[in-house]
């Protein structure tokens, strides 16, 4: 489908990295579910902070199916390259940069979409982060700093000068955060400005949007971010519609129980009880936000104080629903 660096990626369809979301166990998942790529939670280029436990679980890739992409932030070229390095030793196979994030305590510290402000500090991140490694580097940015900003193109000029080897663009500026809609005038502008690979991002909720967004934009796979949220197996619909024109439907009752069930052992097993608990409870509330009798149940849920009777619980309001069926 199309190459990042050595690698052929066979799908065209991408996990976003999504702070407190992409985790092991979920990127997993995902890669399972239909996903070609799938990008690591943000790691901060401070390696001084990678003795902290959330640190410690985004930097645990062991067992997850090549190329392993980790996602890096921060806002000194030096700390970006270093921390590049240390992330390849550790078995990142693609580092990704991230200038897209849109969040306060991000942006605050000169770092993710706040970088698109200063052009030439993007240029030095970009060559420090490049020349460090022997791997490829992706960027991840927005369309710019604000609607009166948009600097998209010519960071994706940049990008591309400086070896970036791929480029996701979230259809948004960085002022806009996630309000109102996406727009993808900007990254069909860029497609028409680069020749590497070009991935979209922002507001593709499914199979005929993914479509719809790579025709507008000439990209060459979309990024999926809050829609594979209790729905990992959009991924794989979206794939399919993309090779066959063919919409699959949504997993059966069965089929959502059993990967909800095992999405629920991954997380106790990776975080332990305590943790996985707690994790867990954002998830389910996730895969069972469109359902109408959920409430009790949620409620209910977040009270649960042990792996198996979180478990047991999933069981009993699957079996409801089939009775109720």
């Amino acid at each position: 489908m199309f190459r990042i660096g050595p690698y052929s990626i066979d799908s065209r369809v991408i996990l976003a990295p999504m702070a407190g979301v992409t985790d092991r166990p979920f990127r997993q998942l995902c890669r399972r579910m239909g996903a070609g790529l799938v990008v690591s939670e943000m790691v901060t280029s401070d390696s001084s902070l990678w003795h902290t436990r959330k640190s410690s679980f985004r930097l645990d890739h062991s067992g997850e199916a090549e190329p392993r992409s980790i996602q890096i932030a921060g806002g000194d070229p030096e700390m970006m390259a270093e921390a590049a390095r240390l992330n390849v030793t550790n078995g990142a196979q693609i580092i990704d940069i991230n200038m897209g994030c849109p969040a306060k305590k991000v942006c605050n510290k000169a770092a993710g979409s706040a970088l698109l402000r200063d052009e030439a500090l993007v240029q030095d991140i970009l060559h420090a982060v490049v020349e460090a490694v022997d791997v490829p580097v992706t960027l991840k940015i927005r369309t710019g700093w604000c609607p009166d900003s948009r600097n998209g193109v010519r960071i994706a000029e940049m990008a591309e000068a400086s070896g970036i080897a791929a480029l996701a663009v979230h259809g948004r500026t960085r002022a806009d955060a996630y309000r109102g809609e996406a727009e993808y005038d900007t990254l069909a502008r860029i497609r028409q400005a680069i020749t590497i690979p070009l991935f979209a991002n922002g507001d593709i909720d499914s199979a005929h949007k993914a479509a719809h967004v790579l025709e507008q934009t000439g990209a060459d796979a979309v990024m999926i971010g809050r829609a594979a949220q209790g729905r990992p197996w959009i991924l794989g619909q979206i794939d399919h519609y993309l090779r066959t024109g063919e919409l699959r439907p949504d997993p059966d009752m069965d089929a959502q129980h059993e990967i909800l069930r095992e999405h629920l052992h991954a997380l106790h097993q990776f975080y332990g009880e305590y943790l996985g608990l707690r994790i867990a409870r954002k998830h389910v509330g996730w895969y069972l936000q469109n359902s109408h009798d959920n409430r009790d149940f949620r409620q209910h849920f977040f009270q649960l104080e042990t792996a198996s009777d979180q478990v047991n619980a999933v069981d009993a309001y699957f079996a409801a629903r089939r009775d109720a069926a």
